[in-house]
């Protein structure tokens, strides 16, 4: 294990980023380029843009190793584990429908070990892997029992296709085994269809809530819907134009679970979805101005909060 931050002595954090570091291919509208990518990445900007303190802990190959220098220059400790290869997805994104996303395998890290998660304390850990198989599920028990737990549904149903290698969302076999032990859940509107047997986003919310999920968001093309305490909260993303698809998700559940370490859950998410919305316009992870959100989010915590 490498951590790229020797100089930071504190293993006291308020959340950690467990995940797969990418190299990704991105395909717009059928313009082709090469983009670092994952969960950790699009998350930790966020985190340390609002001044959560975040760490990360991922698994690359070494000859990668250089590229963790985007969190470095910016203060983000990562521990880093060295493996074979970095994992890679092909993603293809249609800007008249952002949210049908085709992805495609290029390769995978390995799962994590229970040993590869270091001495850490911290408040939250939030699980941001990519695909199946990535965080095993001993481990995601084990993890529960130290700091509360945070999960994207999506690397838990994303599975590889043999023909054609392309990505498809299954199911998610231990969900009812797993989703007890949350006290965050994301998914999007397509994982939720898949997981509860719905598209309405109100009834699969209520049905994951049973499940034992404390505070779910469910995200989609218009925007992010909260259920907590038996109550719905909307928030909108309204872009003035898309550029920065890729993270959406990522970015939107991490500035979540930072902002409800000092907030309660609704302004939570109109400051999530305000920081989202400016991610959007952008490529690559936020590095905005806060003020900017700071004023959005409360333009969105004046509209009408609860959704009968």
């Amino acid at each position: 294990m490498v951590e790229n931050n020797r100089e930071i002595n504190s293993k006291e954090y308020e959340v950690v980023l467990l995940g797969h570091f990418a190299k990704d291919c991105e395909i717009v509208n059928g313009i082709e380029k090469e983009v670092i990518g994952s969960a950790v990445y699009h998350g930790a900007f966020p985190l340390k843009a609002i001044g959560v303190n975040v760490a990360i802990v991922t698994k690359l190959a070494k000859k990668d190793f250089p590229l963790l220098a985007v969190f470095k220059d910016v203060g983000i400790p990562v521990f880093a584990y060295e493996t074979p290869e970095t994992t890679g997805i092909r993603n293809i994104y249609s800007l008249d429908d952002p949210d049908n996303r085709q992805s495609y395998f290029m390769r995978f890290a390995g799962s994590f070990r229970e040993k590869e998660f270091p001495n850490l304390h911290t408040k939250v850990i939030h699980i941001a892997s990519l695909m199946q198989k990535e965080v095993p599920i001993t481990m995601i028990k084990k993890l529960s029992k130290i700091a509360l737990l945070s999960i994207d549904a999506q690397g838990f149903m994303r599975i590889k296709v043999e023909e054609g290698t392309r990505l498809v969302l299954e199911d998610w076999k231990e969900k009812e085994e797993i989703i007890p032990h949350l006290k965050y859940l994301k998914v999007d509107i397509a994982e939720a269809t898949v997981l509860t047997g719905t598209s309405d986003l109100h009834k699969a919310a209520k049905i994951l809530a049973k499940m034992g999920a404390k505070e779910i968001l469910l995200t989609h093309q218009e925007g992010v819907l909260l259920y907590v305490n038996d109550e719905f909260y909307q928030a909108p993303f309204s872009p003035k134009f898309l550029r920065g698809r890729s993270g959406r998700g990522d970015t939107c559940i991490s500035t979540y679970i930072g902002k409800r370490l000092t907030l309660e859950p609704y302004p939570s998410l109109c400051f999530a979805a305000a920081l989202t919305t400016l991610k959007l316009e952008h490529q690559g992870p936020f590095r905005g101005d806060i003020k900017e959100v700071e004023v959005l989010a409360k333009k969105f915590e004046q509209k009408e909060k609860i959704l009968i």
